[in-house]
């Protein structure tokens, strides 16, 4: 899952980025909103952390500016103003959660492990190829019963993978959604967290390279 996270402290938006991508989000970081928006443009997110006041004023006018214009992206309100009016005002401004400083980093990541859920509403409690099973709301994965220990970059790579088992998935694909732009695209940094997939999956491989193209969970339509 990848999350924008929109900061004007350097030093907490560079703690909140290293604690979402400790619990396995890829994070990308904006200083103020005029940036965050180019990135918007660019980038799909399933999740922006938005701070309420930055630079270029409050955060909420930009925010309802986007969501009368159909905008669906959760996005989680950081803020130091905790009154109940701002609360109601955030909420009502299109946030889908508002979380006061200071706070519990355990608590945010819970927050926006939540909000990503709901956007991935359409996808069932449990993800599925021969007898590997993934459960998205345990966060585990198993093979035949046995549960599996993998990295949280291992386990956004199987979930994309499952989620697109029987077609070929790029690395462009894996790069754009499991990791963020500190991400080098012309390094082998995929296909070391492939390796690493498919090393814990065990026998018989499940996760086959298609030359020049990508990476295919299962044998072919319906294998799986």
């Amino acid at each position: 899952m990848r999350v924008l996270l929109v900061e004007d402290d350097d030093d907490l938006r560079a703690v909140v980025a290293s604690g979402l991508r400790e619990a396995g989000f890829a994070v990308d970081g904006a200083y103020d909103w005029p940036e965050a928006d180019v990135m918007l443009h660019v980038n799909a997110y399933d999740c922006v952390v938005l701070d309420r006041m930055l630079p270029s004023g409050d955060s909420l006018v930009p925010l309802e500016n986007r969501r009368r214009a159909g905008w669906a992206v959760p996005v989680l309100c950081l803020t130091a103003l905790d009154a109940l009016d701002d609360r109601l005002r955030g909420l009502e401004s299109g946030a889908d959660d508002y979380l006061a400083k200071p706070f519990a980093m355990r608590e945010l990541v819970l927050r926006v492990r939540s909000l990503t859920r709901r956007a991935s509403e359409r996808l069932p409690a449990f993800l599925g190829c021969a007898d590997v099973v993934m459960d998205l709301a345990r966060r585990e994965v198993r093979r035949g019963g046995v549960l599996l220990s993998l990295s949280p970059k291992e386990y956004a790579v199987l979930q994309q993978l499952l989620v697109h088992r029987d077609s070929v998935v790029t690395r462009t694909a894996l790069l754009e959604h499991c990791w963020d732009e500190m991400a080098d695209p012309v390094s082998n940094v995929v296909d070391a967290v492939v390796a690493g997939v498919r090393r814990k999956l065990g026998a018989p491989g499940l996760v086959r390279t298609v030359r020049g193209q990508g990476f295919l969970l299962g044998e072919g339509p319906g294998s799986c």
